[in-house]
């Protein structure tokens, strides 16, 4: 899907593209998301990438699953599995729905940069660079805390693990997943360094979705918000028309703004039809794990493991962090898109004449609808549904969980 491009108005769009995008491109290139303009063999290159993203993910997270239904025999041990079982086929499926709406994900990216090139006035492009760096430090965040936390987990607490476990005298080196020992021996070398290498690149794979979907949320959801603030000083700018064509009246820039609104409305539904799914994914994985991270920081500490706790500690920090940053910005995209009916109502309207006002009108019942972002259309994401995350935590982790402890003590 296409956009019909006209001559390029902001002599400053590469850089302000780069900006706004630089690390989302990064991150989505890297899981073979972003759009790709190379043309030859290499357009082949984002594809060959998926191929064996997918191929070495599944067949790491199949292994894992083989391992604890038919080789696992205890218990505590499986319910330490479950969360990171749990955290990894999230993020899987969430990788094959980002996969499913990659060709909207494209058209987001390429409505992005046209608004970009087709920015007429300098306060404008203030505006949009204003939420630009919003989503541009929400990423950044978004990463900081994903890798970091993770990094600690397949380096520090695997190395830690590994020398503690032992087996009839003998040190069993530990993998980052438990793998089926009936397709490979990976105690021996150098199966256990390539299978070691491949399910930390698998681990980073994961933590890239999550990063990605933050990412793409926040670029998207920022850049409507930037558009947004540019139909409310063209609201402001209606009855004056300061900052308008010239020889145009009140009609002609409200016509003007009510297609922009339409255009931002379309593209707000897009954003919504890319991110259902994984946002879905993203809120009902996320509550379970951490769910089981709060019992491993409890038995943990029961058990005087300092560097169990320090790390769980810090996933759990950055998941909910993420989940925070998700609300977040579904929470900013649903307010601002209400104050457009506002600027209507702030506006010198008995100035403009009332057929201009009548029209104003089909703005304001407009606006009545903000736009939402919803995980799956079931949970809406907002900062009063991220106050909600404790009751559902209560419900999975306090009832379930600690039962399932005292069966196991």
């Amino acid at each position: 899907m296409h956009l019909s491009v006209r001559q390029p108005q902001n002599p400053n769009y590469e850089e302000d593209i780069v900006y706004v995008t630089k690390h989302n491109k990064w991150i989505l290139s890297t899981i073979g998301m972003w759009p790709t303009v190379v043309k030859g063999i290499g357009k082949f290159v984002p594809k060959i990438i998926i191929g064996l993203s997918n191929f070495v993910s599944s067949l790491n997270v199949l292994q894992f699953i083989l391992h604890i239904i038919l080789e696992e025999k205890n218990t505590t041990l499986k319910v330490r599995f479950l969360g990171l079982i749990c955290f990894a086929s999230t993020n899987l499926m969430k990788y094959w729905a980002l996969i499913a709406r990659k060709s909207n994900i494209e058209y987001c990216i390429e409505q992005v940069q046209i608004d970009w090139k087709q920015v007429d006035f300098q306060r404008n492009r203030m505006l949009m660079l204003k939420y630009g760096k919003i989503g541009r430090d929400l990423t950044i965040y978004s990463a900081v805390f994903m890798y970091g936390s993770e990094m600690l987990y397949i380096t520090i607490m695997q190395y830690a693990l590994g020398s503690m476990l032992k087996e009839n005298n003998r040190t069993t080196r530990v993998l980052v997943y438990p793998t089926y020992s009936g397709l490979l021996d990976v105690q021996k070398s150098p199966i256990y360094e390539i299978v070691y290498v491949l399910q930390c690149m698998c681990t980073l794979l994961f933590n890239s979705v999550t990063v990605s979907c933050c990412g793409l949320a926040a670029l998207f959801a920022t850049h409507a918000c930037g558009q947004i603030d540019i139909i409310m000083s063209q609201l402001d700018d209606l009855v004056d028309g300061k900052f308008a064509k010239k020889n145009s009246n009140p009609d002609t820039r409200l016509t003007e703004i009510v297609k922009h609104h339409i255009k931002i409305l379309k593209f707000s539904t897009m954003i919504e039809t890319v991110l259902q799914e994984v946002c879905f994914f993203e809120f009902v994985g996320t509550t379970l794990v951490v769910c089981f991270l709060e019992y491993y920081c409890l038995t943990d500490w029961q058990s005087n493991n300092k560097i169990g706790v320090a790390t769980y500690s810090m996933l759990l920090v950055s998941l909910t962090f993420n989940m925070f940053l998700l609300c977040y910005i579904g929470n900013l995209l649903l307010e601002k898109s209400s104050d457009i009916g506002i600027s209507c109502y702030l506006i010198d309207w008995y100035r403009l004449p009332p057929k201009t006002v009548q029209d104003l009108m089909l703005i304001i019942a407009m606006s009545n609808t903000p736009v939402k972002i919803s995980a799956g259309r079931i949970f809406l994401l907002s900062l009063p549904t991220f106050g909600n995350v404790g009751f559902y935590e209560y419900f999975f982790y306090v009832l379930p969980v600690q039962n399932l402890h005292k069966s196991t003590v």
